[in-house]
């Protein structure tokens, strides 16, 4: 009798391996499509940016979080007639709060009218500020960083 128990047991070994084998292979699959759905799912736990933009016009100590310090900036020379573009570093103590904040009745202003787009790349955002025949011009450049926006380098120009 315990060489019939023996070979039941082995028989029933060899019938369960093939569906134990394709249960571990569905469980892999399974596994797999998981991770594609949970690197989906990271991805679009990304911050949204209207969000961001929002509180970062809104809240000074949010702002100063939100920039990559000493952030390298392109402005006009004032000290120069010309005006020509220079590049500065502005380090945390001697930012100037800026307010992108943007109503599409600033394009029919009598003075200082200009209109703002938002130009999103993979992991980047240009917020781009035109005058309306006054001279303004200047892109604020944002950066995707760990799932967060963060303003990295700006550039202002006078025309």
């Amino acid at each position: 009798m315990n060489g019939c128990f023996y070979n039941f047991c082995i028989a029933l070994v060899f019938m369960l391996l093939p569906s134990c084998s394709q249960h571990l292979r569905e469980r892999q699959i399974q596994g797999n499509e998981g991770t594609d759905s949970l690197n989906i799912a990271q991805t679009s736990m990304s911050e949204d940016f209207q969000y961001f933009l929002d509180k970062f016009n809104n809240e000074n100590f949010f702002q100063l979080k939100r920039i990559v310090f000493p952030i390298r900036v392109t402005i006009p020379d004032t000290h120069n007639e010309g005006m020509a573009p220079m590049e500065e570093t502005i380090g945390k103590y001697e930012w100037e709060l800026l307010d992108l904040t943007y109503d599409s009745t600033y394009a029919s202003r009598e003075y200082d009218s200009y209109f703002q787009n938002v130009v999103f790349r993979k992991d980047t955002a240009v917020v781009e500020v035109r005058g309306i025949d006054n001279g303004i011009y200047a892109d604020y450049y944002f950066k995707l960083i760990d799932n967060k926006w963060f303003l990295v380098t700006l550039t202002e120009s006078s025309f």
